[in-house]
C-alpha cells in the first residue's frame, strides 16, 4: 500500500529546493518503474493489434480543353470559369456527398470482405476469391459479420451468429432499413456456388472470380454496412493542389488496404471525368433533346404534304401545269425559308424569355443555335447561365454556406437581366425584317393568283412541301453538327500518375509515438500521485517541520522500528537504532546538569495522541540508562490504556492504580524485568476516576518513595492532546519529553504544544522526533543522535540485513 511521505518542503519556504524535491521524488522509484511497465505493456499490446496504415494517391490535372469543332454554327459553349475555378469546383465535388454516393454505389464499397487477423478481422478487398451480386431491392444482413467456408470449390458453408432476437436489414435501392425477427443463436447452411441465396435477411449470389487460387476449406466474412456511413468515411479524400502549378491536384487516402484506396482513387477521378463531360455536353445533350422532338413533328408533316402532292398529280399532266408556275415556285420558297427562319428565332426568343421569367433552374435549356440564333452576346449568356446553374447543383450537396449561394444567385440574376435585354433588341430587329419579308411573299402570292387555278392548286402544295423538307433537311443538320460537338468534347480532368500499388505506402502506426507516449503517462502519472499526497498530506515529515513550526528544542531522531518488540535498545544494543537512544540519553544528562538536578532524576514522556510512540521510547531510554548500570525505573502512567505490560510480558492486575487507592506499597507493585538495573511498575486494574487519582497526595508520596530508591524514574503518560492527566503529572517532572512520529503527528499538533507551553501547563520540554526513516523520500538526514543514515557509519554498528523478498518469505513461512 502507498505510504505517504515527506512532501512538505514548500509549506512556508521562501525558495525552492529542487535538489531536496528531486531526492524525495526518487523515493517512490517503485511506482514510477511499475507505472512505467505497464504503460510500455500496454503500448506493446496496442502496437501489435494495431492494423498497418498506408496512403495510396493519384495525380491529375486541370487544363481546359476546347471543343475543335466549335465554329460560329456549333456554338455550344460550356465553361467552368478558368481553371483556378475548375480546381476549386473539383475539389468540391470530390468531397460532396452526391459525388460519394455515386463512387460508393458504384463499387459496392458497403459490403466488406474480412478474414480473420491474429486479433480482429481485416479488410481483404482484392484478395479474396470471390464476389457477392446483391439484390439492391431486397434487405440485407447490416453490421453482422456473415462467415463463408469453403467446404469444396463449388460448395460453401454460410453461418451468422445471432445473439438477439431481432436483426436490422438494409435495402441499397432506396436505403432503407426494416427490423427482422430471428431464433437468438448460430445459423448455418450449405450453399453451391453461383446458387442464389433468398433469405429473410440475405439475398445474394456468389461467384468465384477468375484465377481465384487455393481457397477450399479456408473461412472469410463478408459485412454489409451503412450506406451513408460509407459514404461520410470516403468524404474525407484528401485535396492538394501543386502550389507551382495550380493546376496539378493530388488525390491522396489513408486506410488499412491498399487496394481498396487504388480502385477508389482511380473510380472517382473516372467518375468526375463522366460527371464532367456530361456538363459540358449539357448543351449539346439539350439541343438533341429539342431537335429530336422537333423532328418527331416535322416528319409527320413532310409525310402529309406528300401524301397530298401524290394526290394531286395523280390522273394530271403534272408536266403541263408545273412549266407556267416554276418561276414562281423558286421565288415563293427563297421567301417562305427567309421568314420561317425568322419566325423560329422570334418563337426561341419569346420561349426563352418567358423560360427565364417563371424557372429558376436553367440547365436545360436548348442552344441558340438550335433556332438560327448567331448572335454572342445571346449565345454567350445563355452558356453562362446554364454553367452557372449546374455549378450551383453540384455545389449544394457539399457547401452550407449562405453566402456563397446568395452569390451564385447574384451572378445568374445579372446574367439573366443581360439576357432579357439582349432578347428584347433582338426581337424588335427580327420583327422588322418579319414584317419586310411578309410583305414580299404578299406581293408574290398576288402574281400566283393571275395563273390558272390547277397551277394554283399545284404551287400551294409545292410550297407547303418544300418548306417542311427544307426545315426537315435544316434541322438533320444541326442534329448532326450537335452529334459530332458531343462526340469531339474534351474533358478538362487527365490522369498524371493512376493511382497504384507499386509498393511501400507505409505511414503507420507510428509505434514510436505510443512508445514515447507510454513514457510521459508512465512517469505522469505516480508523479500526479506522488504531488496530490504532497498537497494533501499535513503530517510532521521531518526535523525542519519542526523547526518551522516551534521554538521547543528537538533533542533528538529515532529511527523506525521494523522489529515487533520494543525492546530495541536491549536485543540489539550495537545498532543504530540503539545510538540514537544514547545519543538522546547524553542530551538528558546534558539538561539535568543545566538545571542542577541532584540526586535522583525524573522524566516524563507524553504526545499529542496515541500511536506516536512513548512507551516505545519511554522503554528504550530506560533501557539505556540501565545499560549504563544506573537504577531505572519505568511507572506506566496511563492508567486509561495501558500497554507497558505487553512488552515485559508481564500481567496487568496490580499496579499504580494499587498504591494509589491505598492497597499496594511500592515494594509490592515493583516487577523486576530481564533487563539489569530495570524496573517497572505497571499501571494496573483501570480506575473509574484516573485523573483524581493521579492529582491525589498519595501520587507525590509515590514519586518521593521512588526518588529514594532508584537514579532515575520514567513517567510513561498518556497523551496531553487527548486527556489532562500528563499535565497534573508535569509538576513531578525534571524533563519532558514529547513525542513526535514522522508521517503521522499533524502540524497543528504543534500549535497546541506552542499554547500549553506559553500558559505554563508544561515546562522543561523537548521534542523527540520517533519514526525517522528514507534519506531519499524525506530529505537530508539530521544529526540529532541518529547515526545510521549515512555511509558514515559503517563499522561502527552492526549492520542489519536489508528485507528482501526471499527473506520475507522465509519469515512468513516460519510464522
Amino acid at each position: 500500500m502507498l505510504d505517504i511521505k515527506d512532501f512538505s518542503i514548500f509549506d512556508n519556504q521562501s525558495s525552492f529546493d529542487l535538489k531536496g524535491f528531486l531526492m524525495k521524488i526518487a523515493g517512490y522509484w517503485k511506482w514510477f518503474l511499475g507505472s512505467l511497465i505497464v504503460a510500455f505493456t500496454i503500448a506493446y499490446q496496442v502496437n501489435i493489434r494495431k492494423e498497418k496504415i498506408y496512403a495510396m494517391q493519384t495525380l491529375i490535372s486541370v487544363k481546359e480543353e476546347n471543343n475543335p469543332l466549335f465554329t460560329s454554327n456549333t456554338s455550344l459553349v460550356f465553361n467552368w470559369g478558368g481553371t483556378s475555378d475548375q480546381v476549386q469546383t473539383i475539389a468540391t465535388t470530390l468531397q460532396s456527398r452526391s459525388h460519394n454516393e455515386l463512387v460508393v454505389d458504384n463499387l459496392h464499397y458497403y459490403i466488406d470482405y474480412l478474414e480473420q487477423g491474429d486479433y480482429n478481422l481485416i479488410d481483404a478487398y482484392g484478395s479474396v476469391p470471390f464476389q457477392v451480386s446483391i439484390d439492391k431491392t431486397k434487405g440485407q444482413l447490416v453490421g453482422t459479420p456473415i462467415a463463408i467456408t469453403f467446404c469444396s470449390n463449388t460448395e460453401y458453408v454460410l453461418r451468422i451468429a445471432f445473439e438477439q432476437n431481432s436483426i436490422s436489414t438494409v435495402a441499397y435501392s432506396d436505403n432503407s432499413y426494416r427490423t427482422i425477427a430471428v431464433m437468438p443463436g448460430e445459423f448455418v447452411k450449405k450453399y453451391k456456388v453461383g446458387e442464389q441465396v433468398t433469405l429473410p435477411f440475405l439475398n445474394w449470389k456468389l461467384q468465384i472470380n477468375p484465377a481465384p487460387g487455393w481457397y477450399k476449406g479456408k473461412e472469410y466474412f463478408v459485412r454489409f454496412n451503412d450506406f451513408d456511413t460509407t459514404v461520410s468515411q470516403y468524404k474525407g479524400i484528401n485535396i492538394n493542389s501543386d502550389d507551382k502549378g495550380g493546376s496539378i491536384i493530388t488525390l491522396s487516402l489513408q486506410g488499412t488496404n491498399k487496394a481498396r484506396m487504388v480502385t477508389y482513387l482511380n473510380s472517382t477521378v473516372k467518375m468526375l471525368i463522366k460527371r464532367q463531360l456530361d456538363s459540358k455536353n449539357q448543351f449539346a445533350t439539350n439541343t438533341i433533346a429539342f431537335i429530336d422532338s422537333t423532328l418527331v413533328a416535322m416528319e409527320a408533316q413532310l409525310k402529309q404534304t406528300g401524301n397530298e402532292l401524290k394526290s394531286f398529280r395523280k390522273d394530271k399532266n403534272i408536266l403541263d401545269i408545273e412549266e407556267g408556275g416554276t418561276k414562281f415556285s423558286d421565288k415563293i420558297l427563297e421567301l417562305d425559308i427567309q421568314k420561317e427562319e425568322l419566325t423560329r428565332k422570334i418563337t426561341y426568343y419569346n420561349s426563352l424569355s418567358a423560360y427565364l421569367k417563371r424557372s429558376v433552374d436553367y440547365a436545360k435549356l436548348p442552344a441558340p443555335t438550335v433556332a438560327g440564333i448567331e448572335d454572342p452576346n445571346i449565345v454567350t449568356n445563355v452558356s453562362r447561365l446554364i454553367a452557372l446553374s449546374r455549378q450551383r447543383s453540384e455545389m449544394a450537396y457539399a457547401v452550407k454556406s449562405d453566402k456563397l449561394f446568395q452569390d451564385f444567385d447574384n451572378q445568374m440574376a445579372a446574367v439573366k437581366n443581360v439576357l432579357l435585354e439582349n432578347i428584347i433588341s433582338a426581337k424588335a430587329s427580327l420583327q422588322l425584317d418579319l414584317a419586310l419579308v411578309t410583305n414580299k411573299i404578299n406581293q408574290a402570292e398576288g402574281s400566283v393568283k393571275k395563273l390558272p387555278d390547277d397551277q394554283q392548286e399545284l404551287l400551294k402544295i409545292k410550297r407547303k412541301y418544300d418548306l417542311s423538307d427544307n426545315i426537315y433537311s435544316t434541322f438533320l443538320q444541326k442534329r448532326s453538327e450537335a452529334d459530332i460537338v458531343k462526340a469531339a468534347n474534351l474533358s478538362d480532368i487527365h490522369f498524371i500518375d493512376p493511382a497504384k500499388d507499386v509498393g511501400g505506402g507505409l505511414i503507420g502506426p507510428k509505434t514510436s509515438v505510443n512508445y514515447i507516449l507510454a513514457l510521459f503517462l508512465g512517469l505522469l502519472f505516480p508523479l500526479l500521485l506522488v504531488l496530490a499526497i504532497f498537497f494533501v498530506n499535513n503530517s510532521i515529515q521531518n526535523a525542519e517541520d519542526i523547526h518551522k513550526l516551534t521554538k521547543i528544542p528537538l533533542l533528538g531522531v529515532v529511527g523506525h522500528l521494523k522489529e515487533k518488540r520494543d525492546l530495541a535498545v536491549f536485543e540489539k544494543p550495537k545498532s543504530a537504532l540503539s545510538e540514537s537512544f544514547r545519543a538522546i540519553r547524553s542530551s538528558l544528562q546534558f539538561l539535568y546538569k543545566k538545571q542542577d538536578v541532584e540526586g535522583a532524576k525524573t522524566l516524563m514522556i507524553t504526545s499529542s495522541v496515541g500511536g506516536e510512540g512513548k512507551t516505545f521510547c519511554s522503554i528504550n531510554i530506560a533501557t539505556v540508562f540501565a545499560l549504563s548500570e544506573k537504577k531505572t525505573v519505568i511507572v506506566g502512567m496511563d492508567l486509561r490504556k495501558p500497554k507497558l505490560f505487553e512488552e515485559f510480558d508481564l500481567k496487568n492486575n496490580q499496579g499504580v492504580v494499587d498504591y494509589l487507592i491505598q492497597q499496594k506499597t511500592v515494594a509490592e507493585i515493583t516487577n523486576s524485568t530481564q533487563i539489569p538495573y530495570l524496573d517497572v511498575i505497571l499501571s494496573g486494574p483501570i480506575p473509574p476516576n484516573p485523573s483524581e487519582l493521579i492529582i491525589s497526595d498519595r501520587m507525590e508520596e509515590l514519586i518521593t518513595e521512588l526518588k529514594q530508591k532508584y537514579d532515575y524514574i520514567i513517567l510513561d503518560t498518556p497523551p496531553v492532546g487527548l486527556v489532562s492527566d500528563a499535565l497534573e503529572l508535569s509538576q513531578h517532572a525534571d524533563v519532558t519529553l514529547y513525542i513526535v512520529r514522522q508521517n503521522y503527528s499533524k502540524k497543528e499538533m504543534l500549535t497546541l504544544l506552542n499554547n500549553r507551553l506559553k500558559r505554563g501547563e508544561l515546562y522543561n520540554v523537548s521534542i523527540i522526533l520517533n519514526g525517522f526513516q528514507n534519506k531519499a523520500k524525506y530529505g537530508a538526514g539530521y544529526g540529532y543522535g541518529y547515526y545510521g543514515a549515512s555511509s558514515y557509519a559503517n563499522g561502527y554498528h552492526e549492520e542489519q540485513e536489508p528485507d528482501t523478498l526471499w527473506s520475507r518469505f522465509i519469515k512468513r513461512f516460519n510464522k
